[in-house]
């Protein structure tokens, strides 16, 4: 693991340099996430490969490690199993911090599996309200008891939890992963309805399904799962991350540059290509690759963020970015969260023009930007703020970048083998 000192990690970057060439997209973070908590679920022995060595991830396989599980980490893959379940609570200083959710996502499986659960509240960005009632409201229908206190969450269950029939309130991927996860091991039938329909939680099924679930998909966001009383081990591979790949593609979107990125999955990020047809990007898209270029005269557009399969609220951060080189007037709305566009106040600071009403960010363009100290607030807007020096003047020094590794595989290293003149600093050796 690295030994980061996370208030003294920088990106510097000069700007003004044209990215070409290819990139390969990592796996995804969102999918590792819950598919590392569903190994709780079984004894058995699971294979790995394409987890992203990302922070989030990390923290993940510590919070495991904590709970008993025996197994390895190596380049990009993980082998672990987890025999028998260490009863004592997850440390604050592993899932407390704002790095990870890692706690939340581990409840449902913990208390399917030993009836026990004793979590911290969970971290995470600091874009807005992250409501877990959903989380702690099925789980007590299915015979959960359930106390908040003290910072913690404790479940507790002297019995098989049991099926139930539970409709979301509105969409909740964690909500969604964590409910399926703890009715794969309950006692009888679970209807989940208004599920969340991201392609991560797919993948999550795919992976259960593996390890001997039985789970029906019933028009789209309902979900049927027949109950087991033990589950196995399984070999899965991540799918790839779409929000890395928006992000690429995006960075391929400024005038001048030309990205082909590989090992993609252009549905998955549909509604932004949607989008960037729009502007009057140059878009070639095959089964598992986009080439993306542009040549300048964006055009502004209006973008609301959805649930999956909307425009995601993970990309609105970078396309805001693009969006200052727009010609004209442009509006963001963010749907999803209530604090989103702190990376909005930043990128001002290099030069464009951003002003926040409500749930709306009115970007006029185009803007010159010019390199200074600026600082990353989230894992998103990290990204959002690396965009923003790669195509200003002079040095941009962007400070907090610990939230970049959360979630971004090597993405200075990605960027400089595109031509980019940026590295990082601050960051210990493995």
């Amino acid at each position: 693991m690295n030994n980061i000192n996370m208030g003294n990690i920088k990106i510097l970057i000069k700007g003004k340099k044209a990215l070409s060439g290819s990139v390969r997209i990592s796996g995804a973070k969102n999918a590792a996430l819950p598919e590392l908590a569903a190994v709780i679920l079984s004894s058995g022995e699971f294979e790995f490969s394409e987890v992203p060595r990302v922070e989030d991830i990390k923290v993940m396989y510590k919070t495991l490690q904590n709970i008993g599980a025996e197994g390895k980490f190596s380049a990009n893959s993980i082998k672990i199993k987890i025999p028998e379940i260490r009863s004592s609570p997850v440390p604050r200083n592993i899932v407390e911090t704002e790095t990870s959710r890692a706690s939340i996502l581990i409840l449902g499986p913990l208390v399917a599996r030993d009836g026990y659960a004793r979590v911290s509240l969970p971290g995470g960005c600091s874009i807005g309200d992250r409501n877990i009632n959903f989380h702690l409201d099925g789980l007590r229908k299915m015979g959960a008891e359930i106390d908040v206190k003290d910072g913690h969450i404790i479940a507790k269950t002297t019995g098989p939890l049991k099926g139930i029939e539970y409709e979301f309130p509105w969409k909740t991927v964690t909500g969604t992963e964590n409910l399926l996860m703890a009715a794969a091991l309950a006692e009888g039938t679970t209807i989940l309805k208004n599920c969340a329909l991201e392609p991560e939680i797919g993948d999550l099924i795919d992976l259960l399904s593996k390890m001997g679930a039985d789970i029906e998909g019933i028009n789209g966001d309902i979900l049927r799962i027949e109950g087991k009383s033990t589950l196995t081990g399984a070999v899965h591979t991540v799918i790839p991350d779409r929000i890395e790949m928006g992000t690429y593609v995006i960075a391929g979107s400024f005038t001048g540059n030309e990205i082909v990125i590989e090992n993609a999955v252009p549905e998955y990020i549909d509604s932004l290509l949607d989008i960037l047809k729009q502007m009057g990007v140059n878009l070639e898209v095959d089964e598992n690759s986009i080439r993306v270029s542009s040549n300048g005269g964006l055009r502004p557009v209006d973008v609301e963020t959805r649930p999956f399969p909307g425009f995601p609220t993970d990309l609105q951060a970078q396309l805001t970015t693009l969006l200052t080189q727009s010609h004209g007037l442009s509006r963001v709305k963010e749907n999803i969260f209530n604090n989103r566009f702190k990376h909005a106040l930043e990128l001002n600071k290099l030069g464009t023009d951003i002003k926040i009403v409500g749930d709306t960010a009115i970007i006029r363009g185009k803007t010159d930007l010019a390199g200074r100290g600026i600082t990353a607030t989230d894992l998103r807007a990290s990204a959002a703020l690396v965009l923003g020096g790669l195509i200003a003047e002079g040095e941009t020094v962007v400070a907090n970048s610990y939230q970049l590794l959360r979630g971004y595989e090597n993405m200075p290293q990605k960027l400089q083998a595109l031509g980019a003149d940026i590295k990082i600093v601050g960051v210990g050796n493995e």
